[in-house]
């Protein structure tokens, strides 16, 4: 904590005679060892503390530039040691500036009332008409967004969810906003309302009102020419660039605007890339990618997602206006100059080409093409689970993970086969056998959900997705079985049996989680679970660590709560808490083994079983008939 004093009347004099001014020079103060030499042309108005200026900046090109005050207006504002500040147009007012920030050719920076600074800013994501607004917040993840888009059927959730983010961005609200250590600021304009994290580079900003700026040492914020940001949150590790322009949008983490890019009331997480094109009213997922300018997403639910040049969608509902939305699922593509018309609902890892107008939804039917002739769409299912570019996506997501700040806000699921594609391929198989079953199996096309499926396709997939679904099955076997000595089969039964029922229905993508659903259902429906967190905030203000902290509250049961609290005596908390999230996921993924392990023979016994009824139900009867002769 830095001690500050007043000016004497000798630093008075010598401000003086270097040309500036102040309206109260009682109203100034100054650190211990504060000198005049490098402050000229600047004034002084209401409540300002300075620190010393005794070390120089090397800029782009070899140029040096010492710390200081040159021609500058400040109004209650408190500038950290080593700082430049010069050239600034019109004033700086209300800002407590860290160390060693370079702000330099700026029109004006301030914080006007009491600001939230993009803190509680409703996003109006998929309906554009409203319905489905999420409050935006400096911790925003993609699965707190899904819960509060996707589950208004859950009013009790939604409302408590919004009365946490409003009271945090109350806490957060303040008459001062922050510039913080390291921070570059040159040649930009409007500047109102805005926080400013450490490390964060703002050169050629057009205009940035009410927002926050994320950013720090590990990963900061990179904020380009020309940009223009309106009610806005960007987290740390993103790069907003040339031009772009955002209003009521969130900036996850290591995300990539640029070349001009517009988007409103849109939210994008981890890793996205957007450059060129629009986008309105849509939630891009972990890995949302487009690159061309005649691209626009709309009303849209997407992750893993590459858009091609000139995709498009339509919300519009005929003298309605924009009230429709839809989905394409985790690692659905669209290829060059596609449309959909909302609302529809393309499967996982599908590929969409030509222009649907159809409605379609191929959710249980994944690893599709849809493919669109003389204003039909026809659905090839499966055959994406073939492409060597659906295998080499899988393996190059990792890789581009591009997040260096340690606290992450969104938990992704890179797995190409998992609980949630083997249960839509096992949903789907069956829903092309009962297609097969229905219309015969001479019939050359089968309708479904609007599509068409040809007859080779139909049986294409079901062979497709058999193959995917035993691949998985043998490989949770293997990791089921593996590392561990058996000297019996009746040990190995026994070790295939399920310790747990956690798994055994439902899994749903929760915007890069993927997850039971029974337990997501459990954890929104755990009203003490809200208490508990509340429990160890109060312990945390009451002075005690984070991990005795959450120990304390009873987040973690058992073995988990005794590791944790040792953890926090050892110092080794964020290396403990990784390892019970892996613990979490191996438990789950055992789980899930142990229940496909006991499914399929059991399956295979009821479909011999229904087979064998069929056949009697032919053969008895031709018998009877072969008897009457």
């Amino acid at each position: 904590m830095k001690t500050y004093r007043s000016l004497t009347q000798e630093e008075i004099q010598q401000l003086k005679e270097r040309s500036c001014t102040a309206v109260d020079w009682d109203e100034i103060e100054v650190v211990e060892n504060f000198k005049t030499d490098y402050i000229y042309h600047t004034r002084f108005s209401g409540k300002v503390r300075l620190g010393v200026f005794e070390d120089e900046f090397t800029l782009a090109g070899g140029m040096r530039k010492h710390s200081g005050l040159y021609h500058a207006t400040l109004h209650n504002v408190t500038v950290g040691d080593n700082c430049c500040i010069e050239n600034i147009k019109n004033y700086i007012a209300n800002y407590i500036i860290g160390d060693y920030a370079f702000i330099e050719n700026v029109d004006i920076i301030l914080v006007d009332g009491r600001s939230k600074f993009g803190n509680g800013v409703e996003v109006a994501v998929l309906n554009e008409t409203g319905g489905r607004e999420v409050p935006i917040h400096d911790r925003l993840s993609a699965h707190q967004a899904y819960i509060l888009a996707l589950y208004r059927h859950r009013p009790e959730l939604i409302c408590r969810m919004k009365a946490i983010i409003d009271r945090y961005a109350e806490e957060n609200a303040s008459d001062t906003g922050t510039i913080g250590h390291h921070v570059t600021i040159v040649d930009a304009g409007y500047i109102k309302n805005v926080r400013i994290g450490d490390y964060c580079k703002i050169e050629g900003a057009g205009r940035l009102k009410n927002g926050s700026l994320n950013s720090n040492e590990q990963a900061p914020i990179h904020i380009g020419y020309g940009v223009v940001c309106d009610d806005f949150i960007i987290s740390s590790g993103s790069n907003v660039e040339d031009g772009t322009m955002l209003t009521r949008c969130f900036i996850s983490q290591a995300c990539h605007l640029g070349h001009n890019y517009s988007a409103s009331d849109s939210l994008f997480f981890s890793n996205c890339q957007e450059e060129n094109g629009e986008a309105c009213a849509i939630f891009a997922g972990p890995f949302t990618v487009t690159h061309h300018k005649s691209t626009l997403l709309i009303a849209g639910m997407f992750s893993f997602m590459n858009a091609g040049s000139g995709s498009n969608q339509s919300n519009h509902m005929y003298k309605l206006g924009p009230i429709h939305q839809g989905a394409m699922e985790r690692g659905a593509k669209t290829t060059s100059d596609s449309y959909i018309l909302w609302p529809a609902r393309v499967g996982a890892f599908s590929l969409v080409m030509g222009r649907h107008v159809n409605h379609a939804d191929t959710s249980n039917l994944p690893f599709s093409y849809l493919i669109e002739q003389q204003n039909t769409t026809y659905l090839v299912p499966g055959v994406n689970l073939r492409s060597v570019g659906t295998i080499r996506d899988a393996q190059k997501w990792p890789k581009r993970d591009k997040r260096k700040d340690p606290n992450r806000l969104d938990q992704i699921n890179y797995n190409l086969l998992s609980p949630y594609t083997i249960q839509k391929m096992m949903k789907g198989r069956s829903i092309l056998k009962e297609l097969r079953k229905v219309s015969g199996e001479t019939s050359e096309t089968y309708s479904y959900q609007s599509a068409k499926i040809k007859n080779s396709s139909l049986n294409n997939g079901i062979r497709f997705y058999e193959t995917a679904i035993h691949k998985f099955l043998g490989n949770s076997l293997i990791k089921r079985l593996e590392e561990v000595r058996f000297s019996s089969d009746e040990e190995i039964r026994a070790r295939l049996i399920p310790d747990t029922e956690i798994g055994t229905g439902e899994w749903v993508d929760i915007s890069g989680l993927i997850a039971p659903k029974s337990e997501i259902e459990k954890l929104i429906a755990d009203k003490n679970f809200s208490k508990k967190i509340k429990k160890c905030s109060q312990k945390m203000e009451e002075g005690e660590d984070f991990a005795a902290a959450v120990g304390g509250a009873g987040i973690f049961e058992g073995l988990y709560e005794r590791m944790l609290v040792i953890s926090g005596k050892t110092g080794e908390t964020d290396e403990t808490l990784e390892t019970i999230a892996r613990q979490y996921e191996r438990e789950i993924d055992q789980r899930m083994s142990s229940y496909i392990a006991i499914l399929e023979p059991t399956l295979v016994i009821i479909l011999s079983v229904i087979v064998g009824m069929i056949l009697l139900s032919v053969i008895l009867p031709l018998m009877g008939i072969m008897a009457g002769l």
